[in-house]
């Protein structure tokens, strides 16, 4: 059981109700990996774990409701998961949240102080939870998606943009640490971006069929990058921003 693969890995992933936490939840059951999946939504979060244990059998997926807004909550988290499964290998980050306008001028701060928490202090949170957990694994990864806008703000999109701007700088400050403590050898956990124009499901496609979602990337496909980067070794992805994409 080489370093990148997920049989028998234990990954946890927080926002593992909504349409791409559901698609990660299946992708990484189907690798053979123990997935432990939270959300602040216990019935969104119960039908996405019943779906990934019923598409496959005998695979074990668990959830809980945790407040990742309190870091005590979000301690304890993963310690219980350490507790009972003997380790944590990763962390999927998909917590998400979006507010825009339609001008710069028009930038409500109150979409900033909603965002602030969704796309930053659940980052940090986890991030502090998880990330000695992560090190001690020899496959540990964290991952984060984002969103190109972080790269190249739009006006109407400022609160958002500075959101996943600073996630992203918060997660490569962790892939620092990864590096430092990986010492001469390199390092053996890492924390890795994803970077999306914007996710597009099938019930967005039902709900708009003439719509053309150019560039978007499904929930599918992003499930599938998610588990590419355990196959890529520590050093390659650690601290790097992975397109899916193209870059702005």
């Amino acid at each position: 059981m080489g370093n990148g693969a997920l049989e028998g890995a234990v990954i946890a992933v927080a926002g593992a109700g909504g349409p791409a936490g559901r698609a990660a939840l299946l992708r990484l059951a189907e690798a053979g990996a123990v997935v432990v999946g939270s959300d602040n939504d216990p019935e969104r979060l119960a039908s996405a774990v019943d779906a990934a244990r019923y598409a496959h059998g005998g695979a074990t997926v668990t959830g809980e409701t945790v407040d990742l807004l309190d870091l005590e909550s979000t301690r304890d988290w993963a310690a219980r998961t350490e507790k009972e499964f003997g380790r944590v290998d990763g962390l999927v980050h998909l917590v998400g949240g979006w507010r825009g306008s339609e001008t710069f001028t028009k930038t409500s701060l109150d979409d900033w102080d909603f965002l602030e928490l969704l796309l930053v202090r659940t980052v940090q949170h986890t991030t502090l939870a998880f990330h000695e957990a992560l090190q001690r694994s020899d496959r540990g990864r964290y991952v984060l998606i984002s969103a190109a806008g972080a790269t190249k703000p739009t006006a109407g999109n400022a609160a958002y943009a500075a959101g996943k701007a600073a996630a992203e700088a918060w997660t490569l400050a962790m892939a620092d640490y990864f590096r430092k403590a990986g010492g001469e050898q390199g390092p053996t956990s890492a924390a890795a971006i994803l970077v999306v124009k914007a996710l597009v499901h099938d019930a967005m496609r039902a709900d708009r069929p003439n719509a053309k979602f150019a560039g978007f990337t499904d929930v599918k496909d992003l499930a599938e990058s998610i588990v590419d980067v355990w196959d890529k070794p520590a050093a390659e992805v650690n601290g790097k921003r992975l397109w899916l994409t193209e870059k702005p």
